[in-house]
């Protein structure tokens, strides 16, 4: 708040209007970057699993989570949070003051469940909650004004499930804050091809996401290319193991 200027001050008081134009531009990144994770650390953490670091080598976390800019204090929801992997990433980023919601379908598989189970254990995912709730239906009781929403490599999935994806986005979309984001990440399908190769190929079509996403709302902030590998065929798996595949990153910003 800026104080009233009489006569006699206004010398002083444009002189402090003046720095504070000129410097707040300057500490308002600055002050941002300073409270920021330093990612490199929150990877390189001695607690974590050796499960993870070997994932790290396939999954490449740290340009997302520059790309994300996830920040301390921060409210995340991690949407097909599977085993947890994502869910404690995010978890150390917004840590200590944040809180991350890990959503599951109720029907995830056996595997999937116990993994993430068991990490719930772990001190560094002591302000996650566990959100098993459908995906057209994600947002916990009470939940509302999310900073952060991640969907990482499981959108294609809702395409062969009974999922209203439509309903799902709009949901996403009223939980954040104006000025929230959402980033999804997922694996390319070829133009044309929409959400025909879900259940066959794992992959969907980037502008086709992007159109879904967009139509609750959403508006496209940011692309991330550090996940895209131009040598895939795009005709195989996105699972199969050793196969280079093409992932596309899109960060949307509820306006």
């Amino acid at each position: 708040m800026i104080a009233k200027c009489t006569r006699r001050t206004f010398a002083v008081c444009g002189l402090v209007v003046l720095v504070t134009l000129v410097f707040g531009s300057f500490l308002g990144p600055l002050g941002a970057r300073a409270q920021a994770h330093d990612y490199v650390q929150l990877i390189a953490a001695p607690d974590r699993s050796t499960a993870d670091r070997q994932a790290d080598k396939r999954r490449d976390p740290l340009p997302f989570l520059e790309f994300a800019g996830v920040r301390p204090g921060m409210k995340v929801l991690d949407m097909g949070a599977g085993g947890g992997y994502s869910t404690e990433l995010m978890a150390r980023a917004v840590a200590p003051d944040g809180i991350v919601y890990g959503q599951n379908p109720p029907d995830l598989g056996e595997q999937a469940k116990a993994a993430f189970e068991a990490r719930l254990k772990s001190p560094a995912m002591k302000d996650v909650v566990a959100d098993i709730r459908p995906f057209d239906d994600p947002i916990p009781p009470g939940v509302h004004d999310l900073d952060f929403i991640t969907f990482l490599f499981y959108y294609h999935d809702t395409t062969y499930m009974a999922v209203d994806r439509a309903q799902m986005n709009r949901k996403l979309f009223a939980a954040l804050k104006p000025g929230g984001s959402l980033v999804i990440a997922d694996h390319s399908a070829l133009p044309g091809q929409g959400t025909s190769v879900g259940k066959t190929l794992h992959r969907i079509e980037e502008a086709t996401l992007r159109q879904e996403v967009e139509a609750a709302g959403f508006k496209l902030v940011s692309t991330g290319d550090f996940w895209r590998n131009p040598n895939d065929s795009h005709d195989f798996p996105s699972f199969k193991p050793d196969m280079p595949v093409d992932n596309f990153v899109l960060k949307f910003e509820k306006p």
